[in-house]
């Protein structure tokens, strides 16, 4: 029997493949493939191509990044035939994506650098498109990954440069299986790689049901043609992640078949303008369709959106920055426009603007709207669809309107599903943390009064009253604490934070106390503020958006939420003074003495939040929806928010980045513990809060302090790190220390967090983290050489993160320090070898076989380092034994049962009685069928859990 999982698993990929309709070729090296590419190319263009013609296309094609060889995978390639004619042929068939030439193959070799063997490999047309690199079940993932790094830098451009043309990597330990896009290594992050799931996010890890689905031919090339998407500003591949994938097919179908609307529910911060310009671009490729107009609600969106849109495809959109221009597009070529509400209402209810877009009436126009709760529940909607009468209207909200959360109008309440229709795909926050695609909160409240001595109960409702919350002392006191806490949330301004209030006024307060303790040097933090100067009501409640249809209004329009100019010229004179610290600050000349020059500021303080130039933007109400920042990860809140308000306003922090960004951290300054409760419970479910809020300090604790005792059993003291034998135990080490780090990471972003607390004191910390470096400087001394050292394989970043855990890996050095020990020590040790498996489940089922080993070969070995070696060879020698015990006692053909135990480590799926019976040399009688079939399941399923879970080889 095989001796290689990895190899079984390989191997019955292959097979699957197969069955599904891939044409399995020999391919060993570069020289086979371009032969193979030409045999391909001629089949799937129906042409014969001479050597000469050939060599002019690879030449053609084998140029640029990972980025230009998409770009041309998906042109046409031109050559000059023999006879002096012009000819092209096509890569791949984009517009039928299922008609194309599939095959897998396996083990090709490329000699670049290195020379390196990729597993397997699926090809269409001849191209390596898709690259499957497996390791076998129990070792982590992130293994696959770096390995797919390593061959990017030592052999994928190597020769013709044929596996740059890589668009998708699929990564598997049979158990868990993921896919990423190709990109240039600086680029790939392995949170980005994603889990495969169904309509209802249910994942699909298993290698055998993942390839089921989505390496499918046609599906798999339909992810290709359709669903990686070439970002123009960073020059780099992304792909859909599924969620994504089946929001737009919704939406496809849905304008395929029906004229219904219809909307999507997206949690804030899962990528919904990818998913919007995917949908919109497949939209406008639609014969049936006339126009696609994505909808946003504010200007700030219009530019931040029209800019995405652009990454993803150079030139495609043209933000309209008036109504004039929108009109003149909607009544132009232009198939695909962004604009805003405001401005679309505009032209379909001014009579200078409905004439000349009359035309327009019965075209089918398909309308996206961004955040489609937001200034989308009144006239503006009605108007709309009662002026394009042939139009369809989708939605993309993260945070949709229910009856629970529904405002009021003219038009009475109205929810989400009174304007669009039913919800096309959903993908809740829950989904969202549980899939690593948005980070949990850290909620910390905050009390900033209490009753002086002899007062008796506090009314709650006088609590809320505006003397109490903006009482001068308060606001000194809330200001301290964020000066003095805002480098631990922050981790040292590693990342920037938003502090949202209530209204105008209380923010100019801040902003003042804020600069007087700047000038008394209590703090140099870099402090920007922006508000709209025509508004300043208080929000009572905040349960959605309470900004005017147009922030960036002049101060000299009319102040209506005031009640007098004067206020509002008031106001506007403070916004020009903390413009004009802004303007000293960076060296910049923005005003309000013009919206244009307002709107850029606002654009300026955007670009400065994401590169962390600003340390605290005071706000109360931009920047709450719709901005996203990776670089943020902390929310000051003395504001009251509700529903969509509070999840929208949250969101802002919890973008992933990094292993250092562990959670959005929220600093509410109000009691919203059942405001927070209440909107968890809105938008996802009731029990769902542990899933979304992060665990109490105390846990995080425990967690560290059992941590801590990992790393001591690798390491008992600092200089023992120097004495690490080898590099197994440098690697374990390297681990320990960083789940250590990560765990530290997430307790230093709380106010209670001292040392003191910690079985590991801060000195000793330390210690442990300069011999972390140290390893880290040994490794990197490898990088110009060819893999040496299996620390290449550790992730530095603080991404993969994995504890030490007790398996056979463990036991084994446990056995070589057995051996080296002392006669004294001999006793003590092989008893705690002897307690350790019987107190682990997991290795209960090898108890028999290590002791054998201890008793019976470990006093034969004179070197402690072949222990590994030659446990190794005596779990083969057993494992065949076994198999042969098996087949005796059960009369089974021994072959088959080899093929059985193959199949299930792929499949992870019991075998079926009639595959146990087919096993049967001879077949039992009904009566005895099902208790024979389940005996020898059981064994085979014990064989397994002995010889093969948990063993490296």
């Amino acid at each position: 029997m095989t001796t290689q999982p990895e190899q079984i698993l390989e191997n019955n990929l292959v097979a699957q493949l197969v069955a599904l309709g891939y044409k399995k070729v020999e391919i060993v090296d570069e020289v086979s493939m371009l032969s193979n590419l030409k045999v391909q190319l001629e089949k799937h263009n129906k042409v014969t191509l001479s050597e000469q013609d050939f060599k002019q296309i690879l030449n053609y094609i084998n140029k640029g990044s990972i980025f230009d060889r998409a770009k041309i995978l998906r042109d046409r390639v031109p050559y000059v035939n023999d006879k002096g004619e012009n000819r092209t042929i096509e890569l791949i068939n984009q517009i039928h994506w299922c008609r194309n030439q599939y095959q897998v193959t396996q083990q090709v070799t490329i000699e670049g650098k290195y020379k390196n063997r990729y597993d397997v490999t699926i090809l269409i047309n001849g191209l390596p498109l898709v690259q499957i690199e497996l390791k076998r079940r129990g070792l982590e993932l992130k293994e696959a990954f770096n390995q797919i790094n390593r061959y990017e830098r030592h052999s994928f451009g190597a020769g013709a440069g044929l596996f740059q043309f890589i668009q998708l990597f699929v990564i598997s330990n049979g158990v868990n299986t993921k896919y990423y896009a190709n990109s240039p290594i600086k680029a790939r992050s392995f949170k980005q790689t994603f889990y495969w799931t169904d309509t209802k996010n249910k994942l699909i890890t298993q290698l055998s049901d993942f390839s089921g689905i989505f390496l499918e031919p046609c599906h798999v090339s339909k992810m290709i043609c359709k669903y990686v998407v070439m970002n123009e500003s960073g020059r780099y591949l992304m792909v859909l992640r599924p969620y994504q994938f089946y929001a737009v097919e919704a939406i496809i179908d849905t304008v395929k078949t029906t004229t219904k609307n219809g909307y999507i529910w997206h949690t804030t911060g899962s990528g919904k303008t990818l998913t919007s310009f995917k949908t919109s671009q497949i939209l406008t490729q639609m014969p049936q369709v006339h126009k696609v107009v994505f909808v946003v609600d504010r200007k700030d969106l219009d530019y931040q959106t029209t800019k995405e849109f652009n990454s993803f495809s150079k030139g495609s959109i043209d933000g309209t920055n008036d109504t004039s221009t929108l009109v003149k597009q909607l009544t132009g070529d232009a198939k695909l426009i962004v604009t805003t509400i405001q401005k679309l209402n505009t032209a379909v209810t001014k009579s200078r603007y409905i004439k000349k877009m009359d035309s327009l009436k019965d075209k089918r126009v398909i309308f996206i709207f961004d955040e489609c709760h937001r200034s989308q529940f009144g006239k503006t909607h009605e108007a709309i669809k009662t002026f394009f009468e042939n139009s369809q209207m989708f939605g993309f909200t993260g945070t949709p309107i229910f009856e629970d959360n529904a405002g009021k109008n003219e038009y009475g309440k109205r929810t989400t599903a009174m304007l669009f229709n039913k919800d096309l795909h959903k993908y809740v926050i829950t989904d969202a943390i549980r899939d690593e695609n948005v980070l949990k909160f850290s909620v910390e409240y905050i009390q900033t009064f209490k009753k002086k001595d002899g007062i008796q109960d506090i009314d709650v409702e006088a609590i809320n009253e505006k003397e109490v919350m903006e009482a001068p002392e308060r606001l000194d006191a809330i200001t301290n604490y964020i000066v003095a806490n805002h480098n631990r949330k922050t981790h040292s301004r590693e990342f920037t934070a938003i502090f949202c209030v209530s209204n105008v006024d209380t923010l100019i307060k801040y902003y003042n106390l804020f600069q007087q303790k700047k000038e008394a040097r209590e703090h140099n933090l870099r402090i920007a503020t922006i508000f709209s100067y025509n508004a300043n009501e208080d929000d009572k409640e905040a349960v959605g958006d309470t900004w005017t249809d147009d922030e960036f209004a002049m101060a000299a329009e009319p102040a209506a939420s005031y009640g007098t100019a004067e206020k509002n010229q008031h106001t506007r004179e403070h916004l020009e003074g903390f413009i004009g610290d802004y303007n000293k600050m960076f060296a910049t000349n923005y005003s309000t003495k013009d919206s244009q020059s307002f709107y850029n500021y606002y654009n300026d303080i955007a670009k400065r939040v994401k590169h962390k130039q600003v340390d605290i933007l005071l706000v109360v109400n931009m920047f709450l929806t719709g901005f996203d920042s990776k670089s943020l990860n902390t929310i000051y809140v003395d504001k009251n928010l509700r529903y969509h308000g509070l999840i929208q306003a949250y969101s802002r922090t919890n973008r992933i980045l990094n292993e250092l960004k562990s959670q959005g951290n929220i600093v509410a300054f109000r009691n919203l513990k059942e405001r927070t409760d209440e909107a968890i419970s809105l938008f996802s479910n009731i029990n769902a809060k542990d899933e979304i809020i992060m665990q109490p300090y105390e846990e995080y604790v425990e967690k560290i302090n059992a941590a801590f005792i990992v790393l001591l059993q690798i390491a008992p003291t600092v200089n023992t790190v120097n004495n690490l034998k080898d590099e197994e135990e440098e690697l374990a080490f390297a681990k320990a220390f960083r789940e250590l780090m990560r765990l530290k990471n997430i307790l230093s972003t709380f106010t209670e967090f001292t040392f003191d607390d910690l079985s590991v004191n801060e000195q000793t910390f330390e210690d442990y983290k300069s011999k972390y470096l140290d390893l880290y400087d040994k490794v990197k001394s490898h990088d110009a050489k060819e893999k040496v050292s299996i620390l290449q394989d550790i992730d530095f970043e603080l991404e993969l993160i994995h504890r030490d855990e007790i398996n056979v890996a463990y036991i084994l050095k446990l056995l070589a320090k057995l051996k080296d020990a002392t006669p004294e020590d001999k006793v003590k040790q092989e008893k705690a070898i002897y307690d350790i498996i019987a107190g682990d489940t997991r290795l209960r089922s090898k108890r028999e076989l290590i002791e054998k080993f201890i008793s019976q070969h470990l006093p034969l070995i004179e070197d402690s380092e072949d222990i590994g070696d030659e446990f190794a060879n005596f779990i083969n020698i057993e494992k065949m034994r076994a198999i042969k015990d098996l087949s005796d006692k059960e009369d089974l053909d021994a072959i088959k049962l080899e093929k059985v135990i193959g199949d299930y480590l792929f499949t992870e799926k019991k075998p079926l009685r009639d595959d146990i019976v087919d096993l049967m040399n001879e077949r039992p009688s009904l009566k005895e069928r099902k208790i024979k079939s389940e005996r020898v399941t059981s064994k085979i399923l014990k064989f397994i859990e002995t010889f093969i879970s948990g063993i490296s080889n």
